[in-house]
């Protein structure tokens, strides 16, 4: 790498913020002086670093022990051995104590008796969400990015699934000429963008437009939850749909608004070179002045 070159493997934006080698480099300094020498402690030292903080002042640890194990797994930085399990980000450490049994479940929506979202809060409810995800989504289990929410789907007879929301993609040329922002209004307001990285409805579940109506409960909660856990709202939800695999059909029934296609490129593709799968890009408003809010002048 020549004199003056940016080394392609440092992302131009980590955790939906914008990342430069200056930050790069507190990062570094941050692991040296940290005491004791533990991944927590680094995500601590990393916060105050970069000043990485939620609307209230609270340290944002989740996101940045998530962006810390890219620059990890990049060679940007080493971090210390995790001080419990393998941290790898990919591997549980821990399945559920119970796996829900494998029992079929059909009819409709409507006769689902106490049809429900359950926000994740706890370590057992973490590691089944966890684990329903690992073995049973195609895109098996990676910690979501950023400011989070996770839920599983009850009704009266157990679990029906998972759903879970993480930060919104950095830049989608379908999403944003749609919205109609610019890149600075963007790096301002993305973090009212949330994004529907997960959504599982367990194998052994048939039940007729159960898909569209957990999507209807979502939004809903999402629009509650996020604020009382983050304070600040989220006004507009995401999501990517891999083509040609999947059709897209709950979000369509939810009312969701399709809006175009990815480019085919992963989120850390600064030369442009990667090929990944099209996805279809669907959108959620949840307020009607979703734009006023992302700074869009009418």
């Amino acid at each position: 790498m020549g004199c003056g070159e940016m080394d392609e493997r440092i992302p131009s934006k980590l955790c939906g913020r914008p990342f430069t080698e200056a930050d790069l480099e507190r990062i570094r300094r941050a692991i040296v002086a940290a005491d004791p020498p533990q991944r927590s402690e680094i995500a601590r030292r990393v916060c105050r670093a970069l000043d990485w903080t939620d609307v209230l002042g609270r340290p944002k640890l989740m996101s940045a022990r998530v962006g810390l194990l890219r620059l990890h797994r990049a060679g940007l930085i080493a971090l210390p051995p995790p001080s419990r399990g393998n941290g790898n980000g990919r591997g549980l450490i821990h399945g559920p104590e119970v796996w829900p049994e494998p029992r079929p479940v059909a009819g409709t929506v409507g006769q689902l008796g106490g049809l429900r979202l359950e926000e994740v809060r706890d370590p057992h409810a973490s590691r089944l969400w966890n684990g329903l995800i690992a073995r049973h989504h195609y895109l098996g289990y990676t910690p979501l990015p950023g400011a989070q929410l996770r839920y599983l789907i009850h009704h009266d007879g157990g679990v029906l699934g998972a759903i879970g929301f993480g930060a919104a993609a950095w830049k989608v040329a379908a999403r944003d000429c749609w919205i109609g922002w610019d890149a600075p209004c963007r790096e301002a307001r993305l973090g009212r963008v949330l994004n529907n990285a997960r959504f599982l409805i367990l194998p052994w579940v048939g039940v007729k437009n159960l898909a569209s109506k957990v999507l209807s409960l979502a939004a809903a909660r999402v629009a509650e939850d996020f604020p009382a856990r983050y304070g600040e709202p989220v006004v507009l939800l995401e999501t990517y749909v891999q083509t040609p695999r999947f059709a897209g059909t709950c979000y369509r029934a939810a009312n969701w608004r399709y809006v175009g296609e990815t480019a085919g490129r992963g989120k850390c593709d600064r030369a442009h070179r990667a090929a990944l799968p099209r996805k279809a890009v669907y959108v959620y408003p949840l307020t009607a002045d979703f734009r006023a809010v992302l700074g869009v002048r009418a």
